[in-house]
């Protein structure tokens, strides 16, 4: 018989417990994204996927807030998270620690996503604004730019989806590490 866990069966970590896991050296950095729900949205698929913090920049909302809160559903809480309103100072400040830059974002010479090689186990990853998507600004800071494969009649995603498939992808490579 195949039974749905109940909540308790799940065993899943208290918020003191995941603040003092161990997490991939991933940082996500989310550039002038005006809904409040991709905001919401990504805080719960970093805790899902264990990230170990969330730059929140430009006009990109900050918790507490009652949008982020009803989609974040307590992550807010749980992932370690900065406010920085310049975007660069997060770039250069990653980079002199070792980071590797990477901007999600279809540019001329954007890498599918399916095709990236991890070189760096320490990845800062650039999510930008719904509309126009990451600013050139940053993107001339990136080491490279990983573009999502897509094959209907848009040609762009939710920003909250852009994070979840890049982080899986990157998740299955860390764990074959």
């Amino acid at each position: 018989m195949n039974k749905k866990l109940k909540l308790e069966e799940l065993n899943r970590l208290s918020v003191l417990e995941f603040k003092e896991a161990e997490k991939d050296p991933i940082i996500i950095l989310l550039d002038d994204v005006r809904s409040l729900n991709n905001i919401g949205s990504v805080f719960r698929t970093c805790d899902a996927m264990g990230i170990k913090k969330m730059y929140l920049c430009g006009i990109t909302a900050q918790p507490p807030h009652r949008e982020i809160r009803k989609t974040a559903i307590g992550a807010s809480e749980s992932v370690a998270w900065e406010y920085e309103k310049n975007a660069c100072k997060i770039l250069t400040k990653y980079r002199n620690l070792g980071y590797e830059i990477i901007a999600v974002e279809q540019t001329s010479n954007s890498i599918f996503l399916e095709n990236y090689q991890l070189t760096n186990k320490k990845i800062l990853l650039i999510f930008g604004n719904e509309i126009t998507g990451v600013s050139q600004k940053l993107i001339d800071l990136c080491d490279l730019s990983l573009e999502i494969p897509q094959w209907g009649t848009k040609h762009s995603l939710n920003i909250s989806v852009s994070v979840g498939m890049v982080l899986w992808n990157l998740k299955k490579i860390f764990l074959l590490k």
